[in-house]
């Protein structure tokens, strides 16, 4: 298999439906900002504690099924409520852990600051999915599994904060 194909020299791209788009369509807009999320998210597994490292790959493979729903327009949707529900018990999970009270002052350690940078490309990626969702009628369960994930990557940098003594929240 090369890497190379030449098919993108002209600026298009193909989607999974088969369609040939602009690379700066919103559909590649979309995806690319989860790939970018993906990449960001390897670089945080490896400052995070040992338990968030396996979350975090599960996310990086769901993703892959996210930028295949925005593909094919639709038309390929395997991340769902399951993926959600999976999602919103570790947030649950760690809300408990931290027991935040107000606001905080991201970036405390490391590690929560690597997963700050991942959960506001997150919500990029959020923008940009919502705008296929508003426009084009497609892709509402990767708008939906964003937006839980953005709120885990969100309470994951709290609680290692947390564990680390290091939580700061701003009156």
């Amino acid at each position: 298999m090369s890497i190379t194909t030449k098919t993108g020299d002209k600026g298009l791209t193909g989607l999974f439906t088969g369609d040939r788009v602009a690379k700066f369509s919103p559909i590649m807009e979309a995806n690319g900002t989860i790939d970018e999320l993906d990449s960001l998210l390897g670089e945080a597994k490896h400052y995070v504690p040992g338990e968030m490292v396996e979350i975090i790959e599960t996310i990086q493979l769901r993703l892959y099924d996210v930028m295949a729903e925005l593909a094919s327009k639709g038309k390929y949707a395997k991340v769902g409520e399951e993926e959600v529900r999976w999602l919103e018990g570790l947030i649950h999970k760690y809300e408990e852990e931290v027991q935040l009270k107000g606001f905080v002052l991201p970036g405390s350690t490391l590690a929560s600051a690597k997963l700050d940078v991942c959960r506001t490309v997150a919500r990029r990626a959020e923008r940009r999915v919502a705008k296929l969702v508003l426009d084009y009628g497609f892709g509402n369960n990767a708008l939906v599994y964003l937006n839980r994930l953005s709120d885990l990557l969100f309470i994951m940098a709290r609680a290692i904060e947390k564990r680390e003594g290091k939580l700061r929240e701003v009156k």
